[in-house]
């Protein structure tokens, strides 16, 4: 921020008199009354300037707030475009890998397709092959026939021959037994497998039969296997679809982070012509000229400077430590929303920071609030009117609850971290809600045995 000073000369006793008249008809006498009479010109100039620098502040300030919620507009929609954009991305790999899965998925019903009709074809070679083995079955048969014959023939012969056909009769009697063990064992080989081959024939059939209908297993599988195929294409098109819709999201991602990072720079030169009202602002009071603003600027220096001195003697009788007046370790307070912290040194300015702050509410009509911030913008303890006990709704907290709360906005560090005697901004209070005042911010520092502790902040309508 800019900063202007300027000294007012000095005058005697009885130097200033009644502004003369000016002009064509003014005697010569006058002359020594114009000093006082421009003098006087000068204080209504200051003021004036005064009064429009407050109003060009207050402008400003609303300028630079419709800039910051555009700004957050457009870098939210930024963002979300980018999580769009992820989104996006994500369905091309599915629809890739649906691809993929397809056209694996479509190559095992093509392969099933083709066991089937193995299978099917098998049925035909197994059907020949029991026949042969029947077909064999039965010359095993015929030949056990002739050969129980055979042995029959032989074994009269043997009993014909008496004693000397005795061996040769065991012998075709063996062979008869065997030759009939041989015939049953072809006849059950017969029927066993004309059995199978009656089952074969009926499977080979009922395969045959089911081909020939729609819902038949090999036309579910030709159908499935147009169906992968038509899955397979729509997750081509699909990923071009995606591709295309993920580029023009891309590019539009771009210009909106592109359009984000120009209203970002332009609220950044509202906040430099802010920062000059203010200066106006200052360089009428630090002129000596008397504006609606010089006597809260004298009442905000002297209560931030008894803060300083409470701060003080609580060092000095040990009720708190340098360390822990100055401690930057903000705690969170669980469950509270908007959030809430805590210090080693809240208590403290608790129990000692409301016998300045109330009072200077009743300093002017216009103020609002009066509250000490640390050089982070952190506010332990605010006026009992905003110090209410939070609820569930967070609208309702951020506007009654703003004790213990961070303010490291431009204005609340700006006020915490300002060394210089006073420091008056223009600034939009968020009340929550999307409801915004503006307002007056006069802040003074607060030193603690020559140390920054922060600042005492008083804030005012125009």
């Amino acid at each position: 921020m800019l900063m202007f000073t300027t000294r007012r000369r000095a005058q005697t006793p009885g130097s200033e008199v009644a502004r003369a008249p000016s002009g064509p008809g003014a005697s010569a006498g006058t002359g020594a009354t114009r000093p006082a009479a421009v003098a006087g010109r000068s204080g209504d100039v200051f003021e004036g300037i005064a009064l429009q620098a407050s109003g060009l502040g207050r402008e400003a300030a609303e300028v630079n707030g419709v800039l910051e919620e555009i700004a957050c507009g457009a870098a939210a929609q930024a963002q979300t475009l980018d999580g769009a954009m992820q989104t996006i991305a994500t369905m091309v790999d599915s629809n890739r890998r649906i691809g993929d899965a397809s056209r694996t998925g479509q190559q095992c019903l093509v392969e099933a397709h083709a066991a089937v009709a193995k299978v099917v074809a098998g049925f035909g070679e197994t059907t020949d092959t029991l026949s042969q083995v029947t077909s064999s079955a039965r010359e095993i048969t015929q030949i056990a026939l002739q050969t129980r014959l055979v042995a029959f023939n032989a074994s009269v012969e043997a009993k014909r021959a008496g004693e000397a056909g005795r061996g040769f009769s065991v012998v075709a009697e063996a062979v008869k037994d065997l030759a009939a063990r041989v015939e049953d064992a072809s006849r059950q080989i017969m029927q066993t497998v004309s059995m199978l081959d009656a089952r074969l024939t009926e499977l080979s059939r009922e395969i045959d039969d089911d081909a020939k209908r729609e819902g038949s297993f090999r036309a579910a599988l030709a159908r499935s296997e147009a169906q992968a195929g038509e899955v397979v294409q729509a997750a081509v098109r699909n990923v071009r679809c995606c591709e295309e819709v993920l580029e023009s999201v891309r590019q539009l991602a771009a210009d909106s982070h592109a359009s984000a990072d120009a209203i970002a720079g332009t609220r950044r030169k509202a906040e430099k012509f802010l920062e000059l009202s203010e200066s106006l602002i200052e360089l009428t009071v630090e002129s000596g000229i008397q504006t609606e603003d010089t006597p809260l600027i004298e009442k905000v220096t002297d209560a931030a400077a008894r803060v300083s001195r409470l701060f003080e003697e609580a060092l000095d009788s040990g009720a708190i430590t340098m360390a822990d007046l100055f401690d930057e370790n903000y705690v969170p307070v669980p469950g509270t929303n908007p959030q809430q912290y805590t210090t080693r040194f809240t208590a403290l300015a608790d129990r000692l920071l409301p016998q300045v702050q109330e009072p200077m509410l009743k300093c002017s009509p216009k103020a609002s609030l009066c509250a000490a911030v640390d050089r982070n913008g952190y506010l332990p303890t605010h006026n009992t009117r905003y110090s209410r006990p939070q609820g569930p709704d967070p609208i309702w907290n951020a506007a009654h609850c703003r004790n213990r709360r961070m303010f490291n906005d431009r204005t609340g560090l700006a006020a915490g971290r300002s060394r210089r005697r006073f420091l008056l901004q223009t600034y939009r209070r968020d009340m929550g809600g999307g409801q915004f005042v503006y307002m007056k911010d006069l802040s003074a520092p607060i030193l603690v045995r020559g140390r920054h502790w922060g600042g005492l902040r008083l804030a005012y309508q125009f």
